[in-house]
């Protein structure tokens, strides 16, 4: 046999070699498709679209090597056993043995994803990163109403709202929480955990409808593995504030559907065992004991819970966190976090019937206030005199107390996301309340900002004690020293200084332009080093009738326009081709957001016409 001997066929090189479509890679593995989309939704393989599809563009291409990483997969063992042992079941069914089914059911293999998750996420920070999905789909499924089928079982409804409070109780009990906006999708969430910004979706508490063209298959894989990542963030958390998990709640508050209210004293309970340790070893070991009792009850009271499920609200936490105590290591929060949790310190909530209580009982205890509901449960009634705040939607109340204000839910929202207390005039029940505006959008950016947004923005600068302008009077009138003098705001040395320093940077910067326009011209010119070094030795009127008055005969005044447009021709010389092409769709991109600026504007000038001549 020669030495350069080589078997016949064609080597693969480049996209062949490097992709492979789907039907083949399932061939390779020797599974079946739902398997396969199964094993790549939990190692988090994704399709891939190559440059030249060598074997059609109606295909689905994967990165070979990525196949070939999921060849050594263990999973694929088990879910290759799982499928013969079902094929065992069913053919037992089928012979109507139903003796050596249900003996085949029990002993049914199973895996666990512990190892594809730290696998996926080496580092805690990337398991945050990625969580706004997961808790997006935990809560979606919270809120479903549970089912005895395959597709949507009670223990997996009941699993993810026990994940979902869960984490709600440590975003109130952190005071981590940041945004929140009601939209018509439901209500968006944005919560700072360790340096990341995290964002969920829930949906309004509506009777929700399970519908027929969805794909449960893919929705409910993607669900195993976020039930297990969310499981492994809050044990995390929890040690995180030296709180135990899996959390043992009162199986009376579970029966009531009431377990935030549940998680919350067990918070309280943990910090005060935490304080009994410190003190007496003894005492602690008999509490523990105690907690140990009541975790041989926690499964009834789940089942209880599921029982109850086609009775109350589906995704009804049903309370509060007011009872949380504060942890010992919490004095050295950053700045925010003190603003978020002093928000509703003084003040004491009741919700009506009507209001979306599920959110308002999870925001109200994240900025430190306290909250009651109308039920069974409720931590005080509607009668306490120490209510400041009564949370109501319909101006059907049979009792008014003139000792604290009605106002509608709104009034949280928009409170919360400009971190301080809003006037309730507006909000007063059987008003229309001021526009819900969005926390997520910068209105600055986007230059157009609402006048509501505006209003909010003088109340900020109120309470910070700032100096703002009023309507009506720009923000250039507030740097001029003159004005500010004869209002009596400065004193007349603080106005001379102020005038002092703007009449030099006026000098540097003419100076400035003048240097720039010599230079475009090839003029040789002097420095504004020298320039300035010169001024500041020269006394003001020195330096007004001799340097100034020089650059003034020399030069004529620089037109800014010309400068600018000079300025950005030049930078746009030096750009290459593909700079240059963006940049000036970065351009019509602008020009378009002003025309829709402008037509925005002319909109509402129509609308205020209108209602004039109303």
């Amino acid at each position: 046999m020669p030495k350069h001997y080589r078997p016949a066929g064609k080597k693969k090189e480049g996209n062949v070699a490097k992709y492979i479509t789907r039907s083949k890679a399932v061939k390779y593995l020797q599974i079946s498709l739902q398997n396969f989309r199964k094993l790549c939704i939990l190692k988090g393989i994704h399709p891939h679209e190559p440059k030249k599809k060598v074997e059609g563009t109606h295909k689905t291409y994967y990165l070979m090597k990525d196949i070939a990483f999921l060849a050594h997969e263990p999973i694929l063992e088990k879910l290759r056993d799982i499928r013969a042992y079902d094929k065992k079941i069913k053919k037992a069914q089928k012979k109507r043995n139903e003796e050596r089914a249900k003996r085949l059911l029990t002993r049914r293999p199973s895996y666990t994803l512990d190892r594809v998750i730290k696998e996926r996420y080496p580092k805690f920070i990337d398991a945050l990163r990625d969580l706004d999905d997961c808790l997006t789909m935990v809560h979606l499924f919270a809120a479903l109403p549970a089912m005895d089928t395959e597709k949507l079982a009670v223990q997996r409804v009941h699993n993810c709202r026990r994940l979902s409070h869960e984490w709600q109780a440590y975003i109130s009990r952190t005071h981590s929480l940041r945004k929140t906006f009601i939209s018509v999708k439901g209500i968006y969430y944005q919560a700072e955990v360790e340096g990341q910004k995290i964002t969920w979706l829930t949906p309004h508490s509506l009777q929700q409808v399970v519908t027929d063209d969805v794909d449960f298959n893919v929705m409910l894989t993607f669900l195993e593995f976020y039930e297990n990542l969310l499981a492994f963030v809050n044990f995390k958390i929890y040690h995180s504030i030296n709180v135990k998990y899996p959390p043992i709640l009162d199986p009376r508050l579970e029966a009531l559907a009431a377990d935030l209210y549940a998680l919350s004293r067990y918070f309280a309970a943990s910090s005060r065992f935490q304080a009994v340790e410190s003190a007496d070893p003894n005492l602690a070991i008999q509490e523990n004991a105690a907690i140990e009792d009541k975790d041989t009850r926690n499964d009834e009271s789940e089942l209880r819970l599921a029982q109850l499920q086609h009775q109350l609200p589906a995704n009804e936490p049903g309370t509060l966190m007011q009872l949380v105590e504060e942890a010992a290591g919490e004095d050295n929060d950053d700045e925010e976090t003190k603003v978020c949790k002093a928000l509703f310190k003084d003040l004491k909530f009741f919700l009506g019937r009507e209001v979306p209580r599920e959110s308002l009982l999870f925001i109200i205890p994240a900025f430190g206030g306290v909250v009651s509901w109308e039920g069974d449960g409720a931590p005080y009634e509607e009668t306490d005199k120490s209510i400041t705040h009564q949370i109501v939607d319909r101006p059907s109340q049979k009792h008014t107390f003139f000792s604290r204000n009605y106002v509608q839910p709104q009034w949280i929202f928009d409170c919360v996301n400009a971190r301080i207390i809003l006037p309730t005039d507006d909000y007063l029940v059987g008003r229309v309340p001021p526009p819900h505006l969005s926390p997520f959008v910068e209105n600055e950016a986007e230059e157009d900002v609402p006048d509501y947004a505006k209003t909010i923005k003088l109340l900020q600068a109120a309470s910070r004690k700032e100096i703002m302008p009023m309507p009506g009077i720009d923000k250039q009138d507030l740097e001029d020293t003159q004005s500010l003098l004869v209002e009596g705001i400065i004193s007349r040395t603080e106005a001379n200084e102020a005038a002092e320093r703007k009449r030099k940077m006026a000098i540097l910067e003419k100076q400035y332009h003048d240097e720039l326009k010599m230079e475009l011209q090839g003029v040789p010119y002097t420095t504004r080093e020298s320039i300035s070094n010169e001024t500041d030795r020269q006394s003001p009127a020195e330096t007004t009738d001799g340097k100034e008055e020089s650059l003034i005969n020399v030069l004529p005044d620089p037109d800014p326009d010309q400068i600018a447009k000079d300025a950005s021709s030049m930078a746009t010389v030096v750009m290459s081709r593909k700079k240059r092409r963006l940049y000036e769709a970065m351009q019509i991109g602008k020009e378009r957001k002003e025309a829709h600026i402008n037509l925005l504007k002319q909109r509402k000038k129509k609308a205020e016409s209108s209602k004039k001549s109303a």
